[in-house]
């Protein structure tokens, strides 16, 4: 014969919905718990002469029941689960007793050795709930809580969804940020996570690769064979390839999928063919290259105002959809995203339009990366400098009085 074991507890999850529960007293405990079982679509009764606030306001809006007076005896019968919290040890001992007696599920807040039922420590994350026991250690059942809620938000808990219908398939347009891992958003690292196929940019956070399962399918989107096809409708031909094959696909890009990530392109793609698809914007390098490197884009009485803008066609190229005569007489911080290549003539282009020589320049190199370096000049000499120093992409490239306000101008 098993040894008994009284501090052992067996799981279970409880369907209460449209059954009777009652919940004796209106205190703290009761406003904790009421909120769950109304929420599984118990009928809850509160017995209690009075009640918090927030107990008072869910009684009010007709979520619960509330017979304003004390227990007594038989109030407990018909139910299926009773929550035992009044302030009077008394009661709670004869509610207690009539529970046993009519083989009610009852948890008690005052004495959990004398209760049948104890509340575990519980937690949502993504339809999932997580319910830990640890016996009579409350505090370690929430701190083992938290840990498994907070692994399954960002990712680093994979909880994969089992498909049951091969034509689900489903595309997630993923900002990965400015390159280092950390910097994803806890919703891209959770899709990531359980991703059946994985299509990467070259600019996109690499580590998160290693981390991925072995029978995740890794792409290279710029390894993508498309013959006379254009690059980009290759992409999107293999996300709708997969797609259709009932994968979860996850676009891997590095920023923002929206900015100069032609992340459009592929959402409008994907829509013409009737393909789900989820957009999770990603932290721009923009922003948070500068930021790293200790330059804020913007600085009370120095900039009101900073400009995006793609240097990736040369001032001057009439494939060039960028106004340089209006962007040179703005006061404020430029920052300059695929412009290593043609930097000199933009710094040209700025000061012949009126911009100074003398205004301050940053470039950061692979920003946020343990690669991350900065090379600081002005206008006048940037071009130079950029050849001279071999700076080469990806690179952010800030113009303005703030390169010189932050917290290093690495000089």
């Amino acid at each position: 014969m098993a040894e008994h074991n009284e501090s052992a507890a067996y799981p279970v999850g409880l369907r209460l919905a449209g059954r009777r529960v009652i919940v004796l007293g209106g205190g703290q405990v009761a406003q904790r718990r009421l909120p769950a079982l109304i929420a599984a679509g118990a009928d809850v009764l509160l017995i209690s002469p009075s009640a918090t606030p927030s107990v008072e306001a869910m009684a009010d809006a007709g979520e619960v029941r509330w017979e304003r007076r004390r227990y007594a005896d038989g109030d407990l019968d018909g139910a299926w689960y009773a929550l035992i919290s009044t302030n009077d040890p008394d009661a709670n001992r004869a509610a207690s007793a009539e529970a046993e007696a009519r083989r009610v599920w009852a948890v008690r807040s005052d004495d959990a050795e004398a209760a049948t039922a104890w509340t575990p420590a519980t937690g949502r994350s993504e339809g999932v709930t997580v319910a830990v026991l640890t016996g009579r250690d409350p505090r370690r059942s929430a701190a083992v809580r938290d840990a498994i809620v907070e692994g399954l938000r960002d990712g680093s808990l994979t909880a994969p969804h089992f498909r049951t219908h091969p034509a689900a398939g489903h595309v997630a347009l993923v900002g990965g940020g400015p390159g280092d891992p950390d910097l994803i958003t806890v919703r891209g690292r959770r899709l990531l996570a359980r991703a059946d196929v994985v299509i990467a940019d070259r600019l996109g956070p690499r580590d998160l690769l290693d981390e991925l399962p072995p029978h995740v399918e890794v792409i290279d989107a710029a390894k993508i064979p498309y013959g006379r096809a254009m690059a980009q409708e290759a992409i999107n031909n293999a996300l709708i390839e997969h797609a259709r094959a009932g994968k979860a696909v996850v676009r891997l890009k590095g920023g923002d999928p929206y900015v100069f990530g032609r992340g459009m392109e592929e959402a409008q793609a994907l829509a013409e063919h009737g393909i789900p698809c989820t957009v999770v914007p990603g932290i721009s390098s923009t922003i948070s290259v500068p930021g790293a490197a200790g330059i804020p884009v913007t600085h009370r009485g120095v900039a009101h105002e900073f400009t995006v803008v793609s240097g990736h066609v040369a001032p001057g190229d009439p494939r060039s959809l960028v106004d340089w005569e209006a962007v040179a007489r703005l006061r404020g911080t430029l920052v300059l995203l695929m412009s290593v290549e043609n930097i000199g003539a933009i710094a040209e282009t700025l000061v012949r339009h009126g911009r100074p020589a003398a205004t301050p320049v940053a470039v950061v190199q692979e920003g946020t990366t343990a690669a991350q370096r900065r090379v600081d000049a002005t206008l006048a000499t940037v071009g130079e400098r950029v050849r001279a120093e071999g700076i080469r992409p990806p690179a952010v490239i800030v113009v303005g009085d703030v390169v010189t306000v932050g917290t290093g101008t690495g000089r």
